[in-house]
């Protein structure tokens, strides 16, 4: 349950009850990843106030072209490498993008499989937000 970059740890699935938690998988190599990387970023900008978590998870890349995808759009939400999918297999995911969205009481309540779009990512937020936690 622990998310962890370079050796330092990011996040701690167990310390964010009460928040709602975004969990996107990308890898530099996806296409339809960098579609939406703008997007995740600006509204993890916009809810990080919120009790909204956004979570990145590196699907089977390598860490210096992770590292540069994380430049190339700015990202400031934590992130972590998935190198030998341990992450991806827990969550069983089909492949790069894929976004969970969690709810306060830490259960998976949306699958976003595919790319992104803003009308989702704020319906779903609002919706989890809205709820008693």
């Amino acid at each position: 349950n622990g998310f962890e970059w370079e050796g330092q740890p990011v996040a701690n699935l167990s310390d964010m009850k009460g928040k709602v938690v975004v969990i996107n998988f990308w890898a530099s190599w996806c296409v339809e990843c960098r579609l939406e990387a703008d997007l995740i970023e600006d509204t993890w900008r916009n809810y990080q106030d919120q009790d909204v978590v956004f979570l990145g998870v590196a699907y089977s890349d390598v860490e210096p072209n992770a590292i540069a995808y994380l430049d190339d759009f700015n990202i400031t939400y934590p992130n972590a490498p998935d190198l030998g999918t341990d992450i991806s297999d827990m969550y069983e995911i089909t492949g790069v993008p894929e976004t969970f969205f969690v709810d306060k009481e830490g259960t998976i309540r949306h699958v976003q499989i595919g790319p992104l779009n803003q009308q989702t990512m704020d319906g779903v937020i609002q919706q989890l937000l809205g709820e008693n936690g």
